[in-house]
């Protein structure tokens, strides 16, 4: 009985260490080689569970504009490896016209300087000096309901 009680013991410490330490999500990202500004700045709350499931909500559905606009949903997941964000939902790039979901979020290389989103049909490259630190959210006159509707219409038709 008290080898099961020691062992919980340790179970509990080891737990709690690793959801103490996970600090912020820039210092998470970091630790997992990607860049801190991948995220933009409305962030609320974030959650890694044991199997590396990544969940961020944010306060509020997102606009940014890197090279071209990334949408993010008010909650995204994605799975955390190094380098990479694999299964992502709740992300999309605009594209031309057209909302597509980003599959993949990947840092192959960091010394070539660029992320690469794995979009539906292609993968789209940015500059790393995009992500230096987490964007604003941004409307520029776009109607942030508007946007959605028109996101979840495309998304739900592709």
């Amino acid at each position: 009985m008290a080898s099961f009680h020691s062992h919980l013991l340790t179970v509990l410490l080891v737990s709690s260490f690793y959801f103490c330490t996970l600090g912020s999500l820039d210092s998470l990202l970091e630790i997992y080689g990607l860049p801190r500004g991948l995220f933009p700045q409305n962030v609320k709350s974030y959650s890694l569970d044991q199997d590396n499931i990544l969940k961020i909500e944010l306060e509020a559905p997102c606009l940014v504009m890197f090279e071209t606009y990334v949408f993010y949903e008010k909650v995204v997941r994605a799975n955390l490896t190094e380098r990479k964000l694999l299964g992502v939902k709740g992300l999309s790039n605009k594209e031309l016209f057209i909302w597509l979901p980003v599959n993949a979020v990947v840092v192959n290389y960091p010394t070539a300087g660029v992320v690469m989103f794995d979009i539906t049909v292609a993968n789209k490259t940015i500059p790393l000096s995009h992500f230096e630190k987490p964007p604003s959210c941004r409307s520029e006159g776009i109607s942030t309901r508007k946007l959605i509707n028109n996101y979840r219409y495309i998304i739900l038709h592709l």
